[in-house]
């Protein structure tokens, strides 16, 4: 080999291991930064004296919103992240954050929406996310173009993600 093809060889390596580096640490940020976003919205609800609901449950109800869905629908919209989606749903049911019904058409599918009580925990988080944006740039540095090419290159991760599953790459 030349070494020309050495170099360009090393060079590849050298692309590879930083790419490594560089995915590793966003793989471990997106991981934090949502455990985080978790702690942010348990810490209001503390500091309210509100003890009877989580924060994965809050945000639960901040993603439903004025929709009505199944449990299904809240996995795949991205509503809920976790794999125990059932029993956070039964939680809040029977602490009245949520009406549910049955389909007519298929029994064993459950149609969910926000009670009042759940609604004022929709608002509250609402609240929350408002009184940080009005913050967010001044004293966290973080401008709307900031944002912008944070989401752009997190939709082209979640495609790659979804194409690594679907087509088994």
């Amino acid at each position: 080999m030349s070494m020309i093809g050495v170099a360009k060889t090393e060079v590849r390596e050298s692309d590879q291991s930083d790419l490594r580096e560089k995915y590793l640490q966003s793989l471990s940020l997106i991981e934090r930064l949502h455990r985080q976003l978790l702690d942010v919205i348990k810490d209001d609800f503390e500091r309210g004296g509100d003890w009877d609901i989580n924060s994965v449950q809050a945000l639960l109800l901040f993603n439903i919103g004025d929709q009505e869905m199944t449990a299904g629908e809240l996995r795949s919209r991205g509503h809920y992240l976790g794999s125990n989606v059932s029993y956070n749903l039964k939680k809040l049911v029977d602490s009245g954050y949520i009406n549910h019904q049955r389909s007519d058409v298929d029994r064993r599918s459950v149609r969910v929406r926000l009670t009042e009580s759940g609604r004022s925990v929709h608002d509250r988080v609402d609240q929350l996310f408002n009184h940080q944006l009005s913050s967010m740039e001044e004293i966290g540095g973080i401008s709307t173009e900031d944002f912008e090419d944070i989401n752009t290159t997190l939709i082209k991760l979640e495609r790659f993600w979804a194409d690594q599953i679907r087509y088994r790459l």
